[in-house]
């Protein structure tokens, strides 16, 4: 029994310790759901590979946070596991090896059901906040409130590729914000950081856009193709956003007041 109970602290600690690089990632900027699957790639040693990665090396904050995940992945937490379920399946009768296995379930099921509520995350990510802000040095202001991001509007970034619709195009010749997304800063490749970005700046390969916009915006953004094609998908974008405003203006309050 005590090889289960073992198990079991090891996977609270995993994930305890993924759920403070992902709350430390994302004070420094970054989107959550990148931050969760770095944290848990880094930690365990799989998958770090995406493109993802590059905004995390380049990024001294984000890039102390994933070491010091490498070097607690490196203790071998994996062996450790293997080791306990070894010992543990080994040296018990049929009964015994039946109760241990219920209680690991059961040990494993409680684990995931406190990793998937929404409660406890919030509970959980605000007291990990605090001992950031207390203990470390890093920023961990609440960006979601500082830019009033609310609903389905989100602050992204969109690292542009060299053959993306946005690359080797000014800010002025894209439009971004007709389609209702603005562009909040550019990141250059070689990390210098342009935080008041005009029509005039124009995107290089290797850039990262800090973007505000709806949701549902940026994925379409990212995987539009470059020339005419990526144009007419532009434009069909700028007429669902006026829609959209019209939709908006219709519903405010007091609309029909000033008709």
């Amino acid at each position: 029994m005590y090889g289960v109970i073992l198990l079991l602290v090891v996977a609270m600690l995993s994930l305890l310790i993924t759920r403070i690089a992902t709350i430390a990632l994302t004070a420094t900027g970054m989107a959550r759901p990148s931050a969760r699957f770095q944290a848990r790639s880094a930690l365990t040693g799989v998958g770090f590979t995406t493109t993802e990665s590059e905004a995390v090396v380049a990024h001294p904050a984000r890039r102390r946070i994933i070491m010091a995940l490498m070097l607690v992945g490196s203790v071998g937490l994996a062996t450790s596991i293997a080791g306990i379920l070894a010992g543990t399946v080994g040296r018990a009768n049929a009964t015994d090896r039946l109760s241990r296995a219920a209680v690991l379930i059961g040990g494993l099921a409680l684990i995931y059901a406190f990793s998937t509520s929404k409660r406890v995350d919030r509970r959980l990510s605000a007291i990990i906040g605090r001992g950031l802000a207390r203990f470390t040095d890093l920023d961990v202001r609440d960006y979601a409130a500082l830019l009033h991001v609310y609903g389905e509007y989100e602050v992204k970034e969109m690292l542009a590729a060299p053959d993306a619709w946005v690359t080797g195009r000014t800010l002025g010749e894209l439009r971004l914000r007709d389609e209702g997304i603005l562009v909040l800063g550019v990141v250059r490749r070689d990390g210098s950081y342009l935080g008041v970005p005009t029509k005039h700046t124009r995107i290089e390969p290797g850039d990262t856009m800090i973007l505000y916009g709806h949701d549902g915006r940026f994925a379409e953004l990212t995987a539009r193709w470059p020339g005419a094609e990526g144009d007419d998908a532009h434009d069909q974008a700028v007429a669902r956003q006026q829609q959209v405003a019209e939709d908006e203006e219709r519903e405010e309050p007091g609309h029909l007041g000033r008709q």
